[in-house]
């Protein structure tokens, strides 16, 4: 992103009289973990989807293990939109989770400020590849764990421990199907953005 108006965090609270500040979220994570649900479950907006029903042919490259019950797969990304309060908009995009469509997220990354990595714990390997992206790029972001069937059989502790993560990543267990769920890992990510805003803008930094 150049320039430095592309890479300011905006300042979250700014007031009624002036219009909400927009920022673009990405929704990762690995193939049939949840992604397209809880883009669908938050929006406040008829989600933009890019779905296509699985095919025989997509059998050989797609790992279906864990998730036989599934019959489409987004082909390049999912859209939604919510306000969070009078000042703030978000802007969801949902990305692609098989790997031959992994060439988009660099594309969908620009001009995001933050991500939220959903997991299902059931195959976590599935999304070490997103958690490895943002790291990379260093974009600040959360690990929802999504509970299928309403599940959570570990605790958010013991899922950072073992995806290895550092204390300033929140790993927060949610419902994909569910709105407050959704919104509330929103929420986490936001609070997550303005913590780092400060700490670059304390006089340590």
């Amino acid at each position: 992103m150049a320039g430095s108006d592309s890479t300011a965090v905006p300042v979250l609270g700014a007031g009624p009289d002036v219009a909400p500040d927009t920022v673009k979220i990405l929704i990762a994570g690995g193939f049939g973990v949840g992604k397209t649900t809880m883009v669908g479950a938050v929006s406040e907006i008829a989600p933009l989807r890019t779905e296509e029903p699985l095919t025989v042919a997509g059998l050989e490259v797609d790992d279906l293990k864990g998730i036989e019950e599934k019959r489409s797969t987004t082909v390049a990304l999912d859209f939604g939109r919510i306000t969070i309060g009078e000042d703030l908009v978000l802007y969801l995009f949902g990305t692609p989770g098989q790997q031959r469509f992994w060439f988009m997220w660099n594309d969908l990354a620009i001009g995001a400020l933050g991500a939220v990595v959903l997991i299902d714990v059931r195959r976590p390997e599935s999304s070490f590849a997103a958690i490895d992206f943002f790291e990379r790029r260093g974009v600040p972001f959360v690990v929802a764990a999504n509970g299928f069937h309403g599940s959570h059989p570990y605790p958010a502790e013991e899922i950072q421990e073992s995806l290895a993560l550092p204390d300033h990543v929140p790993v927060l267990l949610c419902d994909a199907r569910e709105r407050d769920s959704c919104r509330e890992v929103l929420i986490a990510l936001i609070d997550r953005l303005i913590e780092d805003v400060v700490l670059r803008s304390s006089p340590a930094h």
